[in-house]
């Protein structure tokens, strides 16, 4: 996907500090694809909606195949 976005379920996020430069992993599955491969995205706080909670329905934005936001859903 050049640029577009995407409906998935929040399965957990993971605090990473590189540097002392904070960044999250992000795990998640599709929403159209329930029982599909659990992925992982790495992005900064900046891209991230606040208060994010293990199973949200979250909309993930991509740019050139790279998750570059994530918004909750309602």
């Amino acid at each position: 996907m050049l640029k577009g976005s995407r409906d998935a379920v929040l399965q957990r996020m993971q605090t990473v500090s590189i540097h002392g430069q904070l960044s999250y992993d992000v795990h998640y599955v599709f929403a159209d694809e329930p029982d599909g491969q659990a992925r992982v995205a790495r992005v900064g706080p900046e891209a991230l909606d606040r208060d994010l909670n293990v199973g949200d329905r979250v909309r993930l934005d991509f740019l050139v195949g790279v998750v570059t936001g994530i918004h909750r859903i309602g």
